[in-house]
């Protein structure tokens, strides 16, 4: 006779075992024999190069020309964002001009109107985004409020501190994707961003704190430039990491095919994304630039 009572042994909850503390998955580091072992360096340098050239004939010249160039940026990154979430055409356009827009007259006008105009672009996402609309709502808060802190930052620092932000962010990602290459090692986030290491997580560091050490004897600076340097890569991974993440939940390689060998633009200005929004926090509670001497 079979025992009545139900079988309850297999619905016991039993608790998950944690993992090793120092368990990584590991990546090799890469033969330097291997034939090709950056054949995506030349499309990715080509890329760079010409973003360098406008993006610093933009802040060379300054004003309208840099606040237009950011406005197209976020436009853009914006239509991008939309268009992996497959918002509809009409719904991307609309919010690709409103962002675009919003920016540049939230900088030509006093910032008291500018931050309601601003916000308009998570309005316009509110109202007319059926998909993936809690996704599109933050990233394009963040998206825009990058992109008058971007603006802000040449308008009140002037060239040479632009000039900082840019060679911290491409430092970092720079030394980055080499050391994580040659180096390998252990995996940063193998869930979300596959390829990035360790290794090459601590040399962006390195290379933005090495920035942050020349601003302080170029500029005069105070050596708080160095750690805010460091600070800025740390958030500008964690925007490459981000937007990683989005493209992961959208099911997408890349943001769009604009840029060969980088993607889209959302791809390659993710980092600078999340420096700019770190400036914000960074500017409002600290003086900024830092006073040598001052603690």
């Amino acid at each position: 006779m079979s025992d009545p009572r139900p079988d309850t042994e297999g619905d016991v909850e039993r608790p998950e075992e944690e993992p090793p503390l120092f368990d990584f998955e590991i990546a090799e580091p890469l033969d330097p024999a291997v034939a090709g072992r950056f054949k995506d360096l030349a499309p990715r340098l080509i890329t760079a190069f010409v973003l360098l050239a406008v993006g610093g004939a933009a802040v060379m010249i300054g004003g309208l020309v840099f606040t237009a160039l950011i406005s197209i940026c976020v436009g853009v990154m914006l239509w991008e964002l939309a268009t992996m979430a497959k918002a509809g055409p009409k719904r991307t356009v609309l919010l690709a001009v409103v962002g675009g827009t919003a920016v540049f007259a939230a900088t030509v006008v006093p910032v008291g109107f500018g931050l309601p105009i601003l916000m308009m672009v998570p309005m316009t996402a509110i109202a007319f985004i059926r998909k993936r609309r809690r996704l599109i709502v933050g990233f394009s808060t963040a998206i825009a409020l990058a992109g008058l802190s971007l603006t802000e930052h040449l308008t009140q620092f002037g060239v040479a501190w632009m000039l900082w932000l840019i060679a911290v962010v491409v430092t970092s990602d720079v030394a980055g994707y080499f050391a994580g290459r040659m180096l390998g090692g252990p995996k940063f986030w193998p869930r979300l961003s596959p390829k990035k290491t360790w290794s090459g997580t601590v040399a962006g560091w390195i290379g933005a704190g090495l920035v942050g050490w020349i601003w302080v004897v170029w500029q005069d600076a105070g050596w708080e430039t160095v750690g805010i340097s460091v600070a800025l890569a740390m958030m500008a991974q964690m925007g490459d990491i981000a937007e990683s993440a989005v493209k992961r939940k959208m099911g997408v390689k890349d943001s769009s095919n604009l840029l060969p060998g980088h993607g889209g633009l959302f791809d390659r200005f993710d980092a600078m994304l999340g420096a700019a929004l770190m400036l914000l926090v960074i500017e409002s509670l600290s003086e900024f630039p830092p006073v040598p001497g001052v603690g």
